[in-house]
């Protein structure tokens, strides 16, 4: 069993920039391959960015792609997803996500364990 608790979430005006962090509890950490996704009042849970076991490879939704970067540090058991350039759009709940394998399957949707979320708000 793991769980994942988010925070850093917040209101910001557009152009700002925020910094999600996800501590995962248990050992095994690094088998696990992160994401992130968001999800809007109406809409469908939405990937945004994925990282491998090792932090070696990451993927990312178009939509914010060349804005956010995620990163792991496998010695604290988090996940971190920097949030630049924000835009109105942006607007969710953000919530981590972990799967015990390969990169592709957090891309695609195969999720094990999920966070509560952290909401976040970008104003115009």
């Amino acid at each position: 069993q793991v769980q994942l608790v988010e925070s850093g979430g917040g209101l910001v005006q557009a152009g700002a920039s925020l910094r999600l962090a996800c501590a995962a509890s248990g050992r095994t950490f690094s088998d696990y391959s992160m994401g992130w996704f968001r999800q809007s009042p109406g809409k469908e849970r939405e990937f945004v960015a994925s990282i491998s076991q090792s932090g070696g490879s990451t993927d990312y939704a178009d939509s914010v792609k060349g804005r956010f970067t995620i990163s792991r540090d496998n010695a604290k058991n988090t996940v971190y997803l920097q949030l630049n350039n924000l835009k109105p759009e942006d607007t969710a709940v953000y919530y981590c996500a972990a799967t015990r394998g390969n990169i592709a399957l957090v891309t695609r949707g195969a999720i094990r364990y999920w966070g509560q979320g952290t909401q976040v708000t970008v104003s115009a």
